[in-house]
């Protein structure tokens, strides 16, 4: 049995990487639609001012655009881990970042508040990617 455990572990590694990249990418591209079919959603639910509507729709649209590119790149290292282990290194640094950009945001003033939820999902998807893919990425 203890020649088989380390494979065992590895496996298991592998399998949550997997899951914690196609929940991300789902994440992403649910953000990415809402942000283009009903905006006020998701600013309700954080309390998020959103730009000006219907001018302002663009800059919403360009970042649903980057977040769909994001959460294809995701589900293609999710699809095979080793060939694409660069996205999921960009995907643990982006997240984790972006996590501490958000709080950066928030810090700002009360306006800004519903950036917390984002950036603690953010870290969590980044911790998960990390916990999961660097014991096992050589």
């Amino acid at each position: 049995m203890t020649l088989t455990s380390p494979f065992v572990r590895r496996f298991r590694l592998l399998a949550l990487l997997r899951a914690s990249l196609v929940a991300g990418a789902v994440y992403d591209l649910v953000f990415a639609v809402l942000m283009v079919v009903a905006p006020a959603v998701p600013a309700r639910i954080l309390d998020l001012p959103l730009p000006p509507l219907p001018r302002g729709a663009f800059y919403l649209w360009i970042l649903a655009t980057l977040l769909a590119m994001l959460a294809l790149l995701y589900l293609a290292a999710a699809y095979d881990p080793r060939r694409y282990s660069v996205i999921i290194a960009v995907a643990i640094g982006g997240r984790i970042v972006g996590a501490l950009a958000f709080v950066i945001a928030a810090s700002t003033g009360p306006a800004l508040r519903g950036l917390l939820p984002l950036a603690a999902a953010d870290f969590a998807f980044g911790a998960a990617h990390a916990a999961a893919w660097l014991p096992i990425r050589s």
